[in-house]
């Protein structure tokens, strides 16, 4: 096995995460994936030849045991962890007007309660390796679209990476006025995408090049590197 830096990644079985994975393990990385399915998991494996830096691990992003299970095991595995990606989570399709709220309880806890669980049970091996969390949202995270349920959940990724990027102080942190005028400062792009670009994956939303296809379009990926003063 390479000795390479260690990558894990939440809804790793599809889609981005799995092409996440691919790259990561192309690129030298020991990468460790969860999916809720183990079908979708052994296909990834089967998919990649089951290479020995790759593990694999059946679990819920939104449940705080099967997180901290993942990480515990991805460290006792590898070593060390270098990097956690937030990437698990989906879309209902609908909106609060005339969606059904049966499929907004899954969609709201795997968006935004699942990443909040990665950044706590990796803080410490991150602290460690002085790694990094990547936290996948979205162009609907900084653009409004009316009655969207997901665009929220969005908003929420964009400020859990915002929040936990500030190194911790005394009392309550004093929320912007405009949560897009703080996250444009933060990652130097213009406020708002350019006309008749929006939603569309554009450089100003540094979307990789790599992951430019119908499903991962929107994609926006927010580094954050902890230092042993971040979060303390």
């Amino acid at each position: 096995m390479i000795d390479g830096p260690v990558t894990l990644s939440t809804g790793g079985g599809s889609g981005i995460g799995a092409a996440t994975a691919r790259r990561l393990l192309g690129a030298g990385h020991r990468v460790a994936v969860t999916g809720r399915g183990q079908e979708r998991l052994d296909r990834l494996a089967e998919d990649l030849g089951r290479p020995a830096e790759l593990l694999t691990l059946v679990g819920d992003a939104a449940d705080w045991d099967a997180v901290s299970s993942a990480v515990e095991t991805t460290v006792a595995r590898f070593g060390r962890l270098d990097a956690a990606v937030a990437n698990a989570g989906y879309a209902t399709f609908d909106n609060i007007a005339d969606g059904d709220p049966a499929g907004w309880r899954d969609m709201v806890l795997t968006n935004v309660l699942g990443p909040a669980l990665l950044i706590r049970a990796a803080l410490p091996a991150l602290r460690q390796a002085r790694g990094r969390i990547v936290l996948v949202g979205s162009v609907a995270g900084v653009v409004y679209s009316p009655g969207n349920i997901y665009g929220a959940t969005k908003w929420a990724s964009a400020s859990r990476a915002e929040s936990t990027s500030t190194p911790s102080r005394s009392g309550p942190p004093t929320p912007p006025s405009d949560p897009r005028r703080a996250t444009a400062r933060a990652q130097g792009r213009p406020r708002h995408p350019p006309a008749g670009r929006r939603g569309r994956g554009s450089s100003s939303y540094r979307v990789p090049p790599w992951t430019r296809s119908a499903s991962a379009c929107v994609l926006i990926a927010q580094w954050t590197r902890f230092t042993a003063s971040s979060l303390s």
